[in-house]
């Protein structure tokens, strides 16, 4: 949990008589002491520091809550919102996480939960001063953004990622009553659209007349057309507009008139990147390069949804000095890279899809070497393709961006060397997630598992706290992590291990794992058991697709009564005793009562 500085407590007014010595009552010792310490951990910006401070004893404990005005809830139902705001009192900003990961891959049934309405109402009840709210994986309708529109005078900051639920209705409520709004971010969320016989909203227009407050605008995910014409009066009035991300509905032509409005933007979505259908044959083509250069304090670029690659080299004149670099959704290949990449040599997050081949990462490594970030995407993700990327991606990457810190990579085929040598080139790893796209695939060279390749990332990356392994695993790969893997917090595990064994090797040996998510994997009861005395410390586990069975979960229920298990099973008469899907997390109040029928909490 971070926190805003706050001055220290106003002092009585003075006036030109001063009282006589005798009469100045100082505060009880105890009070002092209170007051000294909730002026210290004002400067006590890191959550898990602040968390640790609460735990010294009751005076620390009842000081934290009263200064913390940032507040982080990574589980939406690991506290109800009436103990939350209870505790803490002086929130200002407040962050709240409700499904779990798997919920993106649509492992999760529909109606399965993490509903906002709850979190709304006790909101509005206990922070009538509350400014920042971000949502991420949660559910809420028109209505509670409604509330949340009228609820709070002082509102400037809303951010909604992977949520879903509402539609243009409750996004204009926002923007039209939200009058000192900074920040309105809609990433990868479901935005409803409205039904065919209503005219979709001029949600733009919304926003109040005159000089608005906004530094950041993002609604790449909102499916359905925007008002031109008021967008590009929102952006002219508009002057502190930092941040703007638009949708594929948005031409190259009209991002062209909009970046010649707001030449100071940092951060730019340029939605769709190809030719207007509103552009006459015969026309004159626009100087889009001319825009790029005008705005001259860009660092960030993102968009280039319907790419057309002739386009690209509009953006040439902004390259040096881009630190980020999204293409994830543009389907170019090396040689379209190559003369954008070769200016990028201040980049340091780069996303792009597997259809630059080894050639266009060869092209990154050579010229990016300040990268930090790296994520690799599939084009295709049917497991008898053969991949664009490989091996040798991944291993010119490790010799040419050694400040490397993070990077996702999914690919075809890997070869344990290559991982290796990414071990010992990028010792600074934090993130490292290698995706092998099919089922149990070893070494293509030496057709030996992945063990050696994933045993060398725990053991010479030291700085490591999320990993997600892949490809043919034994239990040795799980012993590496037990061993090595002590910073670890995050594991993702699919298709790997060969017994309870190795499941069993990572709850015994990794004393900081806070997530952990397995599927299809061969672990059952007794590798279960074997993380009793660590599931109190752990956010959440996730087990698809295993051998658990309903009463090795049911002893665990009974073991750890403030774990909330969460059985999942798509039959309702099950002839057997297994299960489908097991999802626990810690909780402090009692089991949740908006589960649906295929949920079962055992207790």
């Amino acid at each position: 949990m971070t926190h805003s500085g706050s001055s220290l407590p106003d002092l009585p007014n003075c006036t030109s008589t001063a009282a006589p010595m005798s009469e100045i009552r100082s505060p009880p010792p105890d009070r002092v002491l209170e007051i000294v310490l909730e002026n210290v951990l004002h400067f006590l910006t890191c959550r898990r520091d602040r968390n640790a401070a609460s735990l010294v004893c009751h005076s620390w404990y009842r000081a934290e809550a009263l200064t913390r005005s940032d507040l982080f809830i990574g589980n939406c139902y690991a506290v109800s919102p009436h103990r939350a705001t209870s505790r803490f009192r002086r929130v200002r900003s407040l962050t709240v996480k409700g499904k779990p990961r798997f919920a993106d891959f649509d492992l999760l049934p529909l109606n399965w939960g993490a509903h906002f309405s709850p979190w709304g109402s006790a909101l509005a009840d206990a922070y009538p001063w509350l400014e920042k709210l971000h949502l991420k994986r949660m559910s809420l309708t028109d209505d509670d953004l409604n509330l949340i529109a009228r609820s709070f005078p002082s509102f400037k900051e809303l951010v909604l990622v992977c949520c879903e639920g509402f539609g243009i209705p409750g996004i204009a409520a926002v923007a039209a009553n939200c009058r000192l709004l900074r920040v309105l971010d809609l990433v990868e969320s479901v935005v409803e659209d409205a039904d065919e016989d209503e005219e979709v909203m001029d949600w733009i227009s919304c926003f109040p007349d005159g000089e608005t407050h906004l530094e950041s605008l993002v609604f790449e995910c909102v499916e359905c057309p925007v008002n031109f014409e008021s967008l590009e009066r929102l952006v002219a009035r508009s002057p502190y507009l930092k941040k703007l991300r638009l949708n594929h509905y948005v031409s190259i032509p009209q991002l062209y008139r909009l970046m010649h409005r707001a030449p100071q933007l940092t951060h730019l979505g340029t939605g769709s990147f190809c030719a207007s259908d509103d552009v006459a044959v015969g026309d004159q083509e626009l100087d889009y390069s001319s825009a790029f250069a005008a705005c001259k304090s860009l660092v960030c670029l993102s968009g280039f949804r319907d790419i057309l690659p002739d386009y690209l080299p509009a953006i040439y004149p902004a390259c040096a000095n881009l630190t980020s670099l999204n293409l994830s959704y543009a389907d170019v290949n090396a040689d379209q890279l190559k003369p954008v990449i070769l200016q990028c040599h201040k980049l340091q997050t780069l996303w792009v899809l597997d259809s630059i081949c080894d050639e266009g990462l060869q092209a990154v490594a050579a010229t990016c070497k300040d990268l930090r970030e790296l994520r690799v995407f599939p084009g295709n993700t049917r497991e008898e393709v053969e991949g664009p990327v490989s091996e040798v991606g991944l291993e010119v990457i490790s010799q040419g961006c050694r400040k490397l810190q993070s990077i996702l990579f999914f690919c075809q085929r890997m070869t344990n060397a290559a991982v290796i040598a990414m071990s010992k080139n990028c010792p600074d790893l934090v993130v490292f997630r290698l995706c092998i796209i099919g089922r149990y695939r070893p070494d293509p060279e030496t057709h030996e598992p992945m063990d050696d390749g994933f045993g060398a990332i725990v053991m010479n990356c030291k700085k490591l706290t999320r990993l997600a392994v892949s490809g043919l695993l034994t239990d040795q790969a799980f012993r590496y992590i037990g061993m090595y893997g002590k910073l670890v917090r995050t594991l993702s595990v699919a298709f790997a291990g060969d017994s309870d064994q190795g499941l069993k090797y990572v709850l015994e040996g990794c004393p900081n794992l806070q997530k952990l998510e397995i599927r299809d994997s061969p672990f059952g009861d007794a590798a279960l058991h074997s993380g009793l005395h660590h599931f109190y410390n752990m956010r959440f586990l996730w087990m698809s697709t295993c051998k658990l069975t309903r009463q090795g979960c049911q002893e665990i229920a009974r073991a750890l009564p403030h774990l909330a298990l969460e059985v999942i099973d798509s039959q309702e008469d099950k002839a057997d005793d297994h299960i489908e899907i097991l999802y626990m997390y810690r909780s402090l109040d009692r089991p949740r009562n908006d589960a649906p029928k295929c949920v079962t909490i055992l207790q």
